[in-house]
């Protein structure tokens, strides 16, 4: 029964991705990363991130899940942005992490490694790369290695 509720969460979190393709006529000439809503929302999925890792750490995996299906909206229009700013990168990819931590504790090895493999390709990818960026390429590295330790690979 437990894997049936995580099914929902991630249909949504695959799916969030999907959708009709943005129309390529006229580009946007608005940097949506400079208005405070979108400051605003990096900081609330930010919050969100940090109060899904506490309820985890501290056993509560349901509230932790919770707070995940809350935040993927927010998660989505972040990434909407044509250049996401670093502070809303970080908040994307720390919502995955806490949703892989999630998923492997579930039994979802494959879909936790499939999100950490997500933030390795942000953080590789990343412009300029710094300290901070390095940093969270290892830890998304370290996070696939534990994904391939449970499949035994």
């Amino acid at each position: 029964m437990k894997r049936v509720r995580f099914a929902p969460l991630l249909a949504a979190t695959l799916l969030a991705g999907c959708g009709a393709p943005l129309r390529q006529s006229q580009p946007s000439t608005t940097d949506t990363t400079s208005s405070p809503a979108y400051s605003e929302a990096t900081q609330h999925l930010a919050g969100l991130d940090r109060a899904a890792a506490q309820y985890f750490q501290a056993g509560n995996a349901q509230e932790a899940e919770a707070i995940v299906s809350s935040a993927l909206p927010v998660q989505t229009r972040l990434l909407a942005a044509p250049r996401p700013t670093l502070e809303a990168m970080e908040a994307v990819a720390d919502l995955d992490r806490v949703y892989g931590k999630i998923l492997i504790s579930n039994g979802y090895i494959a879909d936790a490694r499939m999100l950490f493999q997500k933030n390795v390709t942000r953080w590789k990818t990343w412009k300029p790369q710094t300290d901070e960026t390095a940093r969270r390429l290892k830890e998304a590295t370290a996070d696939i290695a534990e994904c391939d330790k449970h499949m035994g690979g």
